[in-house]
């Protein structure tokens, strides 16, 4: 990745805006940015649009909704703002919070009204941190839905996406204009196109090994549940234009990946009444913390693998969701009608998780308490699991309009970061990962870079 200055001869095509990245985040900016009869072009890497928007549950956390208040459920922009700034504990950008925390329900009805998304609310199970039931998904509650109806709106509007096109350059003046980018392609053409604006949405860098070694350590050597397209493109044009970055060491994991089934398995599982074990069959951290943080919990574990624990009631639950689905159709839902069937069944001892499963609400370890109305009960089922990165939280420091700003003051001239290229609102590490606070950060700056104007 490099940045040049532009060509002296100029470019043979020019747009109004120019993408880099068909995630949600690039998706949802094309769509806002076409409501201004722009000329868009979206560069995208990959044969077809997926990122690791296809690879999540594709649930966006938002509050005062039409489909939140159908479903009965008061909430609004200040409730969802402490709840972002609690679970971090406050290393957050307030001005950014509070950003994602007004746009996102504006951003989910005007997917539902202007291009026919149809959002629900998942009304059946909490998500850690949220005290309002607020994450709206698609029918499958599936990322690769959401992905595939974005594009295929944006599609419909006539706006282009250059598949197996990665920009490799930045061209840009003394004063840090962008005026266009250099383009590889698998059989090695190069293409220069110029642009008025550029919009980042190609992510953060879980993809790069280098930089997840130097930034995150303690997650260095785990599972990568990411796409391997994700390589700091945007943190390394961004730190040769001077632009600012924040938190690079934060990062939303995940402690319930069947393994080696490489499949999400929906923390439902564990917030509806279910636990996580060990080899020796012991709990060894508070489940319902989050999911983010259970990730280093689980791989502290011998051989970096715990047992998720649930039952048939609880498995009803996580049904809806398209991954778990595809996890049964494996055989990664181990059902037993007892407790020693559940221990012979997955090698655990059966002395040891009968007295786990039997002093659950007497003891309450580790500070956690269960509710009675959702004991555990027979007919079990259990899923073996690791811990994984999913994707980088850290990034480009950026603005209300999703602007990236520079190290000294103010912003760069034309250049916008949107979703995993820009430093969301976890603060610094795992623990403060809000359930959805990737997406958010997608379509909520996504929308207000499709709409801002370069400076």
């Amino acid at each position: 990745m490099s940045v040049r200055p532009p060509p002296p001869d100029g470019f043979a095509f020019t747009c109004d805006t120019l993408i880099i990245g068909a995630g949600a985040g690039g998706l949802v900016s094309a769509l806002a940015a076409s409501e201004n009869n722009e000329d868009i072009v979206i560069l995208e890497a990959d044969a077809a649009p997926s990122g690791s928007t296809a690879l999540s549950a594709g649930l966006i956390p938002a509050p005062g909704t039409a489909a939140q208040k159908a479903a009965g459920i008061e909430d609004d922009a200040d409730i969802f703002a402490a709840d972002i700034m609690a679970k971090a504990k406050g290393e957050n950008d307030p001005d950014l919070v509070t950003t994602l925390a007004e746009g996102a329900g504006a951003v989910i009805d005007w997917l539902a009204d202007s291009h026919g998304l149809p959002f629900s609310v998942v009304d059946d199970f909490d998500y850690p941190g949220h005290s309002r039931r607020r994450m709206h998904g698609l029918p499958t509650r599936s990322g690769r839905e959401l992905i595939d109806r974005l594009r295929n709106t944006v599609e419909d509007r006539g706006i282009p996406i250059i598949t197996r096109c990665r920009a490799e350059t930045l061209f840009a003046d003394e004063a840090g204009r962008i005026h266009g980018v250099e383009t590889l392609r698998p059989d090695g053409t190069r293409d220069a196109m110029g642009c008025n604006r550029l919009i980042l949405a190609c992510n953060g860098f879980g993809g790069n090994k280098a930089m997840v070694r130097e930034h995150m350590p303690t997650i260095s050597d785990a599972l990568y549940f990411g796409h391997d397209g994700n390589r700091g493109d945007a943190v390394r044009w961004g730190e040769a234009l001077g632009a600012a970055t924040r938190h690079l060491g934060a990062f939303q994991g995940h402690g319930n990946v069947a393994h080696p089934h490489g499949i999400l398995i929906t923390w439902a599982t564990i917030m509806e009444g279910g636990i996580q074990v060990n080899a020796a069959g012991s709990r060894f951290h508070d489940e319902s913390a989050g999911y983010s943080e259970a990730a280093a919990m689980v791989l502290a574990q011998p051989n970096g693998i715990a047992w998720a624990i649930y039952d048939t009631r609880i498995a009803g639950i996580a049904r809806q969701f398209a991954d778990f689905r595809e996890a049964e159709a494996q055989g990664a839902v181990i059902t037993a009608d007892s407790v020693v069937a559940l221990a012979e069944a997955t090698g655990l001892p059966d002395t040891t998780l009968g007295d786990t499963l039997e002093n659950l609400h007497e003891a309450c370890p580790f500070g956690r308490r269960f509710d009675p109305a959702k004991r555990l009960a027979p007919p079990y089922a259990a899923t073996r699991v690791t811990g994984a990165l999913f994707h980088t939280q850290g990034g480009l420091e950026v603005d209300g309009d999703a602007r990236v700003r520079r190290i000294d003051s103010g912003t760069l001239p034309n250049l916008f970061a949107v979703g995993g290229a820009a430093c969301g609102v976890s603060g610094s590490g795992d623990a403060g990962y809000l359930s959805g606070n990737g997406l958010v950060s997608a379509v909520v700056l996504g929308y207000q870079a499709g709409r801002s104007v370069p400076g």
